[in-house]
């Protein structure tokens, strides 16, 4: 799989206005959407890496689960520590106790649900979860345990029905987030049913590739399309960035934007395109080298 800079440069377009969104900046009240384009990068990265590995025989579940463990686990868990430290300095018994339910949920992978009982994500008293923001990386773990499984079931019928398959069931998940963000907001949002739709944008975007090969590998071939196509994915993120607030239904339809944003990058930003060129920055790059 070759590697795109501008992929990680993305990566830092989701995080630094998911950080700055936790900071009050008033301008990035819907910062909270780089989460979704996140999940969009993390389905088509591994995704691409499973199929590549299938095709040539050397897919392991064993290895898969391994190579995320060294990924997640170390960063994970030196936060986790460093958490726990300014826990026990600065809260109260009460906050203590809702603070190790959720250290233990995290290290399971469950926090997204131990959270989807016990925080609504917008509300005030939130700044007082210091691992709230371990509930997407539960999600996309959730994902990964079964995404791999089913893919092994299916492999054997072919790609198209693989991905025939996919496409319904990423059709029911966004209905069920759409009708969910009205009838239960709080488990839409942080629930794996009404996210995995936005992980498998990503997942479609990889099938995509290793079906047009020569669309992934002349990466030096830039044409207006391109150039215009990434433009209106950069456009459609910082649309969300900018004018999306916790008062809008989340996940929707309106999730659309910036994860659909998102996969336009993905899709038509090259190393001599602008938006590539933007997001291929060592600035970009380097911030999104280190998220996880």
């Amino acid at each position: 799989m070759k590697y795109r800079k501008e992929i990680d440069g993305l990566r830092a377009l989701a995080v630094v206005p998911v950080i700055l969104f936790h900071a009050g900046f008033e301008s990035f009240h819907g910062g909270f959407v780089g989460v979704d384009i996140f999940f969009v990068i993390s389905g088509y990265l591994i995704t691409s890496i499973i199929i590549d590995e299938k095709q040539r025989g050397l897919f392991s579940l064993l290895n898969f689960y391994e190579r995320r463990a060294r990924r997640i686990l170390p960063t994970l868990f030196f936060i986790l520590l460093i958490c726990s430290l300014f826990a026990w300095l600065w809260l109260l018994p009460a906050e203590m106790k809702d603070f190790s339910q959720s250290l233990i949920a995290v290290s399971l992978f469950s926090s997204n649900i131990l959270f989807s009982f016990t925080s609504n994500y917008f509300e005030i008293d939130t700044e007082l979860k210091p691992l709230l923001h371990t509930w997407s990386l539960a999600v996309e773990e959730q994902y990964y345990v079964i995404f791999p499984l089913f893919i092994m079931s299916c492999w054997r019928f072919g790609k198209r029905w693989t991905v025939s398959i996919l496409a319904i069931i990423t059709i029911i998940s966004l209905l069920v987030a759409q009708w969910s963000s009205h009838t239960y907001p709080i488990y839409a949002f942080y629930l794996l049913p009404t996210r995995g739709w936005e992980i498998l944008v990503g997942a479609f975007i990889a099938f995509y590739f290793d079906h047009n090969k020569s669309t992934y590998t002349k990466t030096n071939q830039v044409n207006l399309i391109m150039q215009l196509m990434s433009i209106i994915g950069l456009s459609l993120i910082i649309y969300s960035i900018f004018t999306f607030d916790k008062n809008l239904p989340f996940p929707s339809i309106y999730t659309l934007i910036p994860t659909l944003g998102a996969a336009l990058i993905i899709l038509y930003a090259r190393e001599k395109t602008i938006v590539g060129k933007l997001l291929g920055n060592q600035f970009f790059v380097g911030i999104g080298l280190i998220s996880i």
